[in-house]
């Protein structure tokens, strides 16, 4: 076996790819065996392949990385072996959120979020539960297709790529603690992506697939939802909740129902276009004597899945949406936090949420999953891919999620 202290054996390996311009051995003060400077012989991508399948067997990974106009190739001790995830816990918490999510879209299907106006005697609560778990089968199956979805994208992609990921993990979390049921789910991946190609792959296709289940799921809610008056008076709002508004919802609302909803009685003297500007980005004014959506539980489910897509795509840390940001913009990526939390801090003003969300990404949405190979770059149908995703983010990203009248 080679030693991997012994420059001199390990420079043969390295130079079959790289024409090597200088070698530095490393120290007890550095994190690698040894860098090699100069421009590779081959394709980075078929260079790193080759030369990992060749260190592997003495435990050693190397690091592309650009520097100063020169291909850099670390040598670091350590080969990452995942070991088995319990498939287990996986299944438990799978189990755990169908029954929370069911109860939570049971809730809805009821049409009343307060226990204490439901008869007190199980004799007859047990008809009512019965003619309403119909439609809280139907928001857990919807809602839990979507996350299904968008998580097996990220995991079957990762598999595809042979970069090893977890199955999904859901996390329950029943009404009233959730609106939803759920926190959502994650998969994880146990070892760090080769390249920046195949991060871009994983971060994108949990996005793309869950909003093609979401847009034909929230379609068919609204077909099955009704349009419904809204109160004459701010004296009669008081505690009344709306779902958010995306430009894909107002859209898909508009294709369903022919109208721009919600639609207020009147435009209090100001232009349709601004109207709809002020009420995007604040929530107010309250659309009094209008109309808008009586949500079928699918439909809710439907919007949710915009509302996670959305979130997701948040061009920070290790969301998707940071995934996409660093794979274009490498080590500029940070420069965009700033933007980031100042945007969500406004927003917040109009949704005390984005605070919460704020904070969050600036205590762990600063470090960014770094490949293995960044010498590789994006081609061209991916940097398209990027920017698709982006696209998806403004189409589908709700300033305002949930707005709250009459406090």
């Amino acid at each position: 076996m080679i030693n991997p202290a012994d420059n001199e054996q390990l420079t043969p390996i390295v130079s079959r790819f790289l024409n090597i311009e200088d070698v530095t051995t490393g120290d007890s003060k550095q994190t690698y065996i040894a860098r090699f400077r100069g421009r590779l012989r081959i394709d980075s991508q078929t260079a790193y392949d080759q030369i990992a399948a060749l260190l592997r067997p003495l435990e050693i990974t190397p690091l592309f990385r650009n520097e100063n106009d020169q291909h850099v190739i670390y040598l670091v001790q350590g080969v990452v072996r995942p070991k088995p995830s319990k498939t287990w816990v996986n299944a438990a918490l799978m189990v755990f959120t169908i029954l929370s999510v069911v109860w939570t879209g049971l809730w809805y299907t009821l049409g009343n979020n307060n226990p204490e106006a439901l008869p007190s005697d199980f004799a007859s609560l047990l008809p009512i539960i019965l003619k309403s778990l119909g439609g809280g089968v139907a928001f857990a199956a919807s809602l839990l297709g979507i996350l299904l979805a968008h998580e097996f994208g990220h995991y079957l992609v990762g598999r595809f790529h042979k970069t090893n990921v977890t199955l999904p993990y859901f996390l329950p979390l029943p009404f009233p603690l959730s609106l939803l049921g759920t926190l959502g789910a994650f998969i994880q991946m146990k070892e760090v992506p080769k390249n920046r190609r195949i991060l871009l792959d994983i971060g994108i296709a949990g996005p793309l697939a869950g909003l093609v289940v979401t847009v034909p799921v929230l379609i068919l809610g609204l077909s099955l939802s009704s349009l419904s008056s809204l109160p004459a008076s701010l004296s009669e709002v008081q505690g009344l909740q709306l779902e958010g508004n995306s430009i894909l919802y107002l859209g898909l609302k508009y294709l369903v129902f022919g109208k721009w909803l919600p639609q207020p009685e009147n435009y209090a003297g100001i232009s349709p276009l601004l109207y709809w500007l002020r009420y995007f980005f604040t929530g107010r004014p309250f659309p009094v004597g209008g109309q808008d959506v009586l949500l079928h539980p699918v439909a809710w489910a439907g919007w949710a899945g915009l509302l996670v897509t959305a979130l997701n795509l948040i061009p920070a840390g290790q969301l998707d949406g940071g995934h996409l940001m660093y794979v274009l913009l490498g080590k500029r990526a940070p420069m965009i936090l700033p933007f980031i939390l100042t945007s969500l801090a406004v927003l917040g003003i109009f949704w005390p949420g984005w605070w919460l969300w704020a904070l969050l990404i600036f205590f762990l949405g600063r470090t960014h999953a770094e490949p293995l190979d960044q010498i590789t770059p994006l081609n061209p149908p991916r940097i398209a891919l990027a920017v698709l995703g982006f696209v998806v983010f403004i189409l589908v990203f709700s300033p305002v999620p949930l707005l709250t009248f009459g406090f």
